[in-house]
């Protein structure tokens, strides 16, 4: 066994786990990018992943593993970057256990993440989101636990991650009615509720009667909603609302479109950005930026405030035939 491998257990029990404190979902996406680099290099290198060295997994083998997976696994761009994310983290690490390979290190730690197109977020229109919130089928237990679960996920702009860990005490109801939530990097936030989702959520804990420490909104078995359960939860009623609202049909409805959501109600309500960021629990105010790009009508409200030029019409004429080729091209 070469000293990778102990390199790479005391990564993710030292580092990951005792140190950085990383939740699950990170700890398995560090896992999952450095098995596939393992068996792409032992399919690269023709040795076992036991016996793979430092020295072995250099800046070409690396980039050659970042190509393989956008070209053959057809991840996307971002994907990418996050592989190439996991394993800068590994060979930092690595660094300072293992000065004498520092050339090697260096060079992988000095491959760029890849720049990826930045596509608009999609939201949903009031018109939109009524409609989806009127398709769970309220005669049934699951039907009135979805409509309490997407209107919470719609008024707080929970990520998915955090509307499945609540619990039946981060509900709290009355005087100052929030939910508690842990977010990303572990920092706890309270979100406030409005007296419509406060409604629907007494209804539901009467009806759910779970102890306090029991998950908010349990599948059929009693146990938290998988983050692929809630996405299908989601496609589905967006499918039902479809019918009523067709420019859903035109949207890919997913949790995270929820969240976004909740982001362009307060920002057409003209909260700040800085709250919005506090509100969706953002490490940057930059983060939040994207919904003023997104937000198509608060340009045209700009566009509109902007006097118009009063220049005099024309059309340019080059002066000169080299000009006019070249104008032509």
């Amino acid at each position: 066994m070469t000293a990778l491998a102990p390199t790479l257990q005391a990564f993710f029990t030292d580092r990951l786990m005792a140190q950085r404190r990383a939740s699950p979902h990170t700890i398995a996406a560090y896992r999952d990018t450095l098995r596939l680099l393992l068996q792409f290099a032992q399919a690269t290198r023709g040795a076992a992943p036991a016996a793979i060295t430092i020295e072995q997994l250099d800046a070409p083998l690396v980039g050659a593993f970042l190509d393989h997976l956008e070209r053959e696994r057809g991840v996307a761009i971002a994907t990418r970057n996050a592989r190439l994310a996991a394993i800068h983290s590994l060979f930092r690490f690595a660094a300072l256990r293992h000065p004498e390979h520092a050339a090697v290190i260096q060079r992988v730690l000095a491959i760029p993440a890849k720049r990826a197109d930045r596509a608009l977020v999609t939201f949903l229109t009031r018109p939109e989101i009524d409609a989806l919130l009127a398709a769970p089928d309220l005669t049934t237990r699951s039907g009135r636990r979805d409509r309490a679960m997407l209107l919470l996920a719609i008024q707080t702009g929970l990520r998915v991650s955090e509307l499945t860990g609540l619990r039946c005490d981060d509900v709290v109801l009355g005087a100052g009615a929030h939910v508690r939530c842990q977010g990303k990097g572990r920092k706890e936030r309270a979100t406030p509720l409005l007296p419509e989702i406060v409604a629907v959520l007494r209804d539901w804990l009467r009806e759910r009667g779970g102890a306090p420490g029991e998950p908010l909104f349990p599948g059929p078995r009693g146990r938290p909603l998988t983050r692929d359960a809630v996405s299908r939860v989601v496609a589905r009623h967006a499918a039902t609302a479809a019918e009523r609202c067709p420019s859903l049909a035109h949207k890919r409805v997913t949790p995270h479109a929820l969240r976004h959501s909740a982001a362009m109600q307060l920002l057409h309500a003209g909260v700040d950005v800085s709250v919005i960021a506090l509100w969706l629990g953002h490490e940057s105010i930059r983060t939040t930026d994207i919904y003023q790009h997104a937000d198509l009508r608060l340009k045209e409200e700009a566009l509109a405030r902007i006097t118009s030029p009063r220049a005099p019409r024309g059309r340019y004429r080059p002066s000169d035939r080299l000009l006019a080729f070249l104008e032509a091209l």
